[in-house]
């Protein structure tokens, strides 16, 4: 028989999310008539917009069709997808031709894990998204260096006292913290990369809800970001698209390896290879998406979700507990000093029938948090308010 792989051994036995809905269920089996309210796995919970879903319908009808039916779009995206994130997102900081549109900036991430490949050291913010620790070590890494971020140095790694490394994972705003990084930060951290000749992977998932017009939203605002920088985003968060699966990844074509050649090039390479491209209908999606009107309705989205964050925060300040985030970003980070975080985790499920997402499960700076998202229906976010608000927690 063949042997398994061995890189499975290294992960912890589950991962996050299929943890807390293990116990979920658990919980459930014990409490059936419980009506939990789910405020962990940031999922987002209202309707795709109108005129979104309308080319949605249009692009799945028309495949019926002889004129409007297509087969294998080209693996990098369609080219009208790519220009208008190149305008829409990006301003033309960038060009259509370094924009690859792929099923999720997830999958992406994994991607480009396997681009680099096994022998490659990298950095990721403690605490952070879990994918960039699971899925490197799922390739076969084994140096994996990790940069504390805290309320104590506002989230943001000390770069004196961080080693240098092939790769770095950064994320603004950073899933979970919530912090954003500020122009100043990531000046420095390009700096940093161009010093220590390192690459940054910049995940921008959550990059379209920050608020303050001061704060960047792509690493491509900063000079020099091209020459050590490439950047995954995403419509999950952007648009609602969690289970139509889009997002894409910029690779600038002054992205190069330490001799020369083009990382551009063999993204294009792997991406050719292992992937079909995305899906027509979501490609047409994304595309309204980025229209005038798209954008307005994604907008008024966007709000009502960070309005959810208001809301709950308010029902959190009735309690013994240190809360960060929820400004630009739809969850809040929060700590309650002497806890540990599965143990918060329990009590909300227990005794508020509030699910959540203990902030150990990110990492290691990560305990005496969790983090609530506030992706919901505003009736179930205003009746989590009054259950958190009535709470008396052992904390």
């Amino acid at each position: 028989m063949v042997k398994r792989n061995d890189n499975f051994r290294k992960l912890s036995s589950r991962y996050l999310f299929p943890e807390i809905n293990l116990r979920k269920q658990q919980f459930l089996t014990k409490h059936p008539d419980a009506k939990l309210i789910s405020l962990g796995i940031g999922d987002t919970t209202e309707p795709i917009a109108a005129s979104i879903a309308l080319a949605l319908t249009d692009a799945s009808k028309s495949l019926g069709t002889i004129q409007g039916y297509s087969g294998y779009g080209p693996e990098q995206g369609l080219a009208e997808l790519r220009q208008k994130i190149a305008e829409k997102i990006y301003h033309n900081r960038v060009k259509a031709e370094e924009i690859y549109i792929s099923d999720g900036a997830k999958c992406d991430i994994g991607r480009l894990q396997a681009l680099f490949g096994p022998q490659v050291t990298i950095a990721v913010q403690d605490p952070a998204y879990p994918v960039y620790v699971d899925g490197s070590v799922l390739h076969g890494l084994t140096k994996i260096n990790y940069l504390p971020c805290t309320p104590e140095n506002h989230f943001f790694p000390d770069l004196r006292q961080a080693p240098r490394t092939d790769l770095i994972y950064f994320c603004s705003p950073n899933n979970p913290t919530g912090a954003v990084a500020t122009r100043e930060q990531l000046e420095a951290l390009v700096a940093f990369a161009k010093a220590n000749h390192s690459v940054i992977i910049f995940d921008s998932a959550y990059a379209s809800y920050i608020q303050d017009k001061n704060l960047p939203k792509s690493i491509f605002e900063i000079p020099g970001a091209k020459e050590v920088a490439l950047e995954t985003g995403s419509f999950s968060k952007l648009a609602g698209f969690t289970g139509i699966r889009l997002g894409w990844t910029v690779v600038s074509e002054a992205l190069t390896y330490e001799d020369g050649s083009s990382i551009k090039a063999d993204w294009h390479r792997l991406v050719s290879t292992i992937f079909n491209g995305a899906s027509n209908i979501a490609q047409k999606g994304g595309i309204a998406v980025l229209e005038d009107k798209g954008l307005e309705e994604i907008a008024y989205l966007q709000h009502y979700y960070l309005e959810n964050a208001k809301i709950v925060k308010e029902g959190l300040s009735a309690l013994n507990c240190e809360i960060y985030a929820g400004d630009n970003v739809p969850y809040l980070w929060v700590r309650f000093k002497g806890k540990k975080s599965w143990d918060i985790f329990q009590e909300f499920l227990e005794r508020a029938h509030i699910v959540t997402t203990p902030g150990s499960g990110f990492g290691s700076t990560g305990e005496g948090f969790i983090r609530i998202s506030a992706f919901g229906h505003r009736e179930n976010i205003l009746e989590a308010k009054r259950r958190i608000t009535q709470l008396r927690l052992n904390i």
